[in-house]
């Protein structure tokens, strides 16, 4: 019995179930029921997987955007060459935001509040970028080694109580979010 993937000619776009023995005495009703919800639970997940890169995709665009609206070459522009590029740049971030995934990560309120706690800690790094580049690095560096497992240097024990009480999503979410930020950091220090 499998989950078929393929369009149903009478339903659009949506999996329909195709029981490879339908009447195997070997299995109850019941187990071959299971063994349908452990198909569809797989696909759940792909699902899900797949969302979760649109989602980081769409997240690295406008990135991309942001840091060439502040790169150096906008500089090199004069004020007419800049605004048509600013423009453009625009039009694509206000495209790119049209675009909206959403995948929900089921939380109890503890990790909520531990949710919480590390966006204001990221929000803080942000703030002091532009004023201390290096101090917002290094710091961005001991968040990074609170998230793993495989500490390579020192770690912000504040950051590293609030991100253990997150979901492993969000904890693998933030790790990511801290990548790009140190990348963008990096590339502002070009």
């Amino acid at each position: 019995m499998d989950v078929d993937k393929s369009p149903a000619p009478d339903s659009g776009m949506q999996p329909h179930i195709v029981e490879s023995n339908p009447g195997s005495p070997q299995k109850s009703p019941k187990d071959r029921l299971i063994d349908i919800l452990d198909q569809v639970e797989m696909h759940v997940e792909r699902l899900r997987r797949d969302a979760l890169k649109l989602e980081e995709e769409r997240d690295t665009l406008l990135t991309t955007l942001d840091t060439l609206r502040n790169s150096d070459m906008m500089v090199e522009l004069n004020e007419g060459e800049r605004e048509d590029v600013l423009h453009y740049t625009d039009i694509i971030a206000n495209r790119c935001l049209t675009v909206e995934v959403h995948v929900k990560t089921p939380r109890d309120v503890t990790q909520e509040d531990a949710l919480h706690q590390v966006n204001r800690f990221i929000d803080g790094l942000i703030v002091t970028l532009r004023a201390d580049p290096y101090g917002t690095k290094v710091r961005c560096i001991a968040f990074m080694n609170a998230c793993s497992s495989q500490n390579q240097g020192a770690t912000d024990k504040n950051f590293e109580s609030a991100i253990l009480g997150c979901t492993l999503d969000d904890q693998k979410r933030v790790k990511k979010r801290l990548q790009g930020l140190l990348q963008y950091i990096d590339q502002l220090s070009e």
